[in-house]
């Protein structure tokens, strides 16, 4: 099979890839067909059923090519064939991603704790604070906010913001964040700049309240 075949698939948008998907396959072991292959499947759900001539002619390729790369796959124990019943009580072929979706779980997560990766201690400090280890979507949002030039200085001054308010999720870091670029807020001491402003501004009000009369009689008021 020439491996033109499957890229010009990617090209046509057919297939979806996420990014740091993309970026790991090479830690599978994988050549670039048979990740566009496990790609093919992964867009079609967990258990596909395996119809070897729908897979042939949705890929373009021989029938000899997909029991091949079905072959592989299932010796690197990314995939499995497996038998099921169907809802009508029919038996039927299928072909689950479970092992690939355990496997790319782990390949994050050693990413998120290896230091070859990444100097970066703000995962670990998050989930210290959060007291659970980190999603593999969780670390990808993280790993977003740097990739966009937010200092970890700024994230972990979200993280303190929210703990104080007791919420421990990402999306709401994530829009404390949202909300800071806004207002130009970019690190540890524009939040205490910004917080002092708030902080005066508050105290200015609470002034001018007291220096009203409350008990004054507006109505007697310019009675001779």
């Amino acid at each position: 099979m020439k491996s033109s075949k499957l890229l010009d698939l990617l090209k046509t948008g057919n297939i979806v890839i996420p990014i740091y998907l993309l970026k790991y396959y090479k830690d599978f072991a994988l050549t670039m067909d048979e990740f566009v292959f496990i790609m093919y499947l992964y867009n079609q759900g967990n258990n596909v059923i395996f119809d070897p001539k729908k897979i042939c002619d949705e890929l373009n390729i021989k029938n000899s090519e997909v029991l091949t790369y079905i072959s592989n796959l299932t010796d690197k124990k990314l995939i499995n064939v497996e038998t099921k019943k169907n809802d009508k009580g029919v038996i039927e072929e299928v072909i689950s991603l479970d092992g690939f979706y355990s496997k790319i779980s782990l390949l994050v997560m050693d990413k998120v704790n290896s230091k070859d990766v990444t100097d970066s201690d703000i995962y670990s400090t998050i989930e210290k604070e959060f007291g659970r280890t980190l999603s593999p979507m969780e670390y990808e949002i993280i790993k977003s906010w740097l990739s966009n030039n937010i200092s970890e200085e700024l994230i972990v001054e979200a993280l303190r913001e929210a703990t104080f308010n007791g919420v421990s999720n990402l999306r709401y870091i994530d829009k404390i964040l949202y909300e800071w670029g806004k207002l130009g807020i970019k690190n540890k001491d524009d939040v205490i700049k910004n917080k002092k402003k708030f902080n005066d501004n508050k105290n200015k009000e609470k002034v001018d309240l007291e220096g009203l009369d409350l008990d004054w009689n507006w109505f007697e008021d310019g009675e001779d």
